[in-house]
């Protein structure tokens, strides 16, 4: 099998010191400094929630999607929580992720979840 320089961080925690210290910093030098040459984020469960309410994580976010970083979101996961209108409003791409998480996948693409 082929490997492959493309990259999907999932974030998942409520913890927004992990958001900052950890999934963000790392999205946006992955872009930056071209360690990888496709980086995707899926904000998945609680983190959509954190994120529809703290105005430093959508600061940065705006930072990271300006670095083109690619944007998801489960749709599933933000209309449990209430918050789909508030992130599709953040520019994120909100969906059903089950099928293209699994494509990713299939494409061999590295996963990292948080």
């Amino acid at each position: 099998m082929q490997t492959s320089n493309r990259l999907v961080v999932i974030w998942s925690s409520n913890d927004r010191d992990v958001a900052l210290q950890m999934v963000f910093l790392y999205v946006l030098n992955s872009r930056l400094r071209s360690w990888w040459e496709d980086v995707t984020m899926i904000v998945w469960g609680p983190s959509a929630e954190l994120l529809s309410y703290d105005l430093e994580l959508q600061m940065e976010l705006e930072r990271i999607k300006a670095a083109g970083v690619k944007i998801q979101a489960c749709r599933k996961c933000t209309d449990n929580y209430g918050v789909t209108e508030k992130l599709e409003d953040l520019g994120i791409e909100v969906i059903y992720m089950g099928v293209p998480l699994t494509e990713y996948l299939k494409e061999n693409r590295h996963v990292l979840t948080f």
